[in-house]
């Protein structure tokens, strides 16, 4: 009897109550030795006592849906639910071979424990709101046809469901959840020899009206300017100094930073993802960047730099247009989208086809489950005066290209870059990306340019390594360097001081480490060192300590 108790033990508290039963049964009827009640019960026991594990441990692979589960029936109407909440929420952890256990049938018990993991998952989100009604109901749903397996399991369906009844109760809009992130961040820097602390936060209140679609409206604010970077013989640094919590510093006053409208288009048995930005839209709110664990659209959990955080191409143009991605295969598209700087200004040489715009196209391709490419194509058509990039990334230069010309003339330009991320393994991730930039002016005017050679080549690229999961779940260590976008015609443009051209390229360096202290709270430290950013001899060193705080 002791070898069934402590078999039983093993398994998880609730299945306490189960080892006992077994142990009355067999004192009941003498003639049922102790070997006999363990063989007829051994099964069930070690089908319970792995699959119970679901979700919690992370020595497994991965598994993102149902149909990777090969085991499981797609026949059966749970099946389709519990897919569904498994490719929404990612709860569910196989075998490294993708199966629960061989090749046989999957028992309820399994299917239970897979049930259970989900649930686990989704009562984490739901006091946040994060949970459709839609996923709510097939959930309940699932739990009464499994009521039976999840009691054995000792599932907490009870907690469950007072914690959904919480929500109706409570939640203050049965269509809209706030999420929240607030930065703050100890930074310095050699060359401004100044060390400062401030912040930035995001308010985003996210509305479905129909489950499927989202509509984004986002405050920010913040106080964090950038470094200027010393020294600079032309001016200041450009944009190659940025830090993510640079963007949108107006010293604490709430903005309206972003609005933005999400909703797919069914075609068949496709999805095309549509997108409408009303105000402060970039590319990479609809296309993919392919520079995972760096990218965080800004945020304060990717990397340290705007440089690092995604190519270049991205941040030409950016305003209120639209986009659309266009599925192909299983896991490529074609994207294409149009954003306008002045979309909303009826005055002339503005609004949404008169100024300031860029279009973008974009094919990505996912070969097998580990790599992906992207190709992608931006023309864009500039006012005298605005910068290329944005001032976001990239030097004084290269955002006023044409030895600063464009300062006096529309330009037009046509950029190129290839974007690509290979999962070395699960906790290893490799990234890359090349950009190119063709700009011409709009004129040939001698005084503007006096050589009639009014064109520039821009070049921009970049490559990091992503550690996961380094000390604690969670974290990340990144390395990224490359050379930030920079003008070939800046060796033309004399430095007044040193007389010297400006032919050097800004190389750049980053390193930072994310740490979770938990699931909305990380700390951030790193350094950045930027050569030439101004393409001369001059170079700054940051060092950051970034807190960021999610809700």
């Amino acid at each position: 009897m002791k070898k069934i108790f402590w078999k039983s033990l093993k398994v998880t508290p609730a299945l306490l109550g189960a080892s006992l039963l077994v142990n009355a049964q067999a004192q009941a009827n003498e003639d049922f030795t102790v070997s006999q009640s363990f063989e007829s019960n051994s099964e069930i026991i070690d089908q319970l006592d792995q699959y119970n594990a679901e979700g919690v441990s992370n020595s497994q692979g991965q598994v993102t849906s149902v149909n990777q589960l090969s085991d499981v029936s797609p026949t059966d109407w749970a099946y389709e639910a519990l897919r569904s909440l498994v490719e929404r929420y990612g709860c569910i952890v196989g075998y490294p071979d993708r199966t629960f256990r061989g090749n046989r049938a999957l028992s309820r018990y399994e299917f239970a424990a897979g049930l259970n993991a989900c649930m686990q998952s989704i009562e984490r989100l739901i006091g946040t709101g994060g949970v459709s009604e839609e996923d709510i109901a097939a959930l309940r749903r699932l739990i009464a046809e499994f009521e039976t397996e999840l009691a054995t399991l000792g599932a907490r369906v009870d907690n469950l469901e007072g914690r959904v009844a919480f929500l109706e109760d409570h939640q203050f809009s049965t269509t809209t959840k706030l999420n929240g992130e607030v930065i703050m961040a100890l930074t310095g820097s050699d060359n401004d020899n100044q060390t400062v602390f401030g912040n930035r936060f995001r308010l985003a209140l996210e509305t479905s009206f129909t489950g499927r679609d989202t509509l984004v409206t986002r405050l920010a604010g913040g106080n964090l300017s950038t470094f200027s970077g010393g020294n600079s013989v032309i001016g200041d640094a450009g944009g190659t100094l940025n830090q993510t919590f640079n963007l949108g510093e107006n010293g604490n006053n709430v903005d309206l930073d972003w609005l933005a409208y999400y909703a797919p288009i069914s075609v068949g048995d496709r999805d095309i993802q549509t997108f409408i930005a009303a105000a402060g839209g970039i590319h990479s709110d609809y296309a993919a960047t392919t520079n995972p664990f760096f990218e965080d659209f800004d945020g304060g959990n990717g990397a340290l730099s705007t440089f690092a955080s995604s190519s270049p191409i991205y941040r030409i143009g950016a305003g209120a247009g639209a986009g659309l991605s266009i599925p192909f295969g299983q896991r490529s598209n074609l994207t294409v989208g149009y954003l306008a700087s002045n979309g909303n200004d009826p005055s002339p040489g503005a609004g949404l086809f008169d100024g300031d715009y860029s279009a973008l196209a974009q094919l990505n391709f996912g070969f097998g489950e580990n790599l992906d490419l992207g190709l992608t194509y931006v023309r864009g058509f500039h006012k005298a005066g605005s910068p290329l990039f944005g001032d976001i990334t990239g030097t004084l230069v290269a955002n006023n290209p044409v030895l600063t010309a464009s300062q006096f003339s529309d330009y037009e330009s046509d950029s190129f870059g290839v974007q690509t991320a290979f999962r070395l393994s699960p906790r290893v991730s490799i990234s890359g990306f090349f950009n190119y930039t063709d700009v011409n002016l709009s004129t040939d005017n001698p005084v503007i340019c006096p050589d009639s050679n009014c064109n520039d080549n821009i070049y921009s690229y970049g490559g990091g390594v992503a550690f996961l999961d380094l000390a604690k779940e969670g974290s990340v260590l990144g390395i990224f360097a490359g050379v930030q976008p920079y003008s070939t015609r800046a060796q033309d443009f004399v430095d007044p001081v040193g007389e010297r051209p400006l032919n050097t390229t800004p190389f750049h360096i980053e390193a930072f480490y994310k740490y979770p202290v938990n699931d909305n709270i990380s700390i951030t430290p790193g350094i950045i060192y930027v050569d030439s950013t101004d393409q001369t001899n001059n170079s700054s060193f940051i060092g950051t300590l970034r807190t960021t705080f999610t809700f």
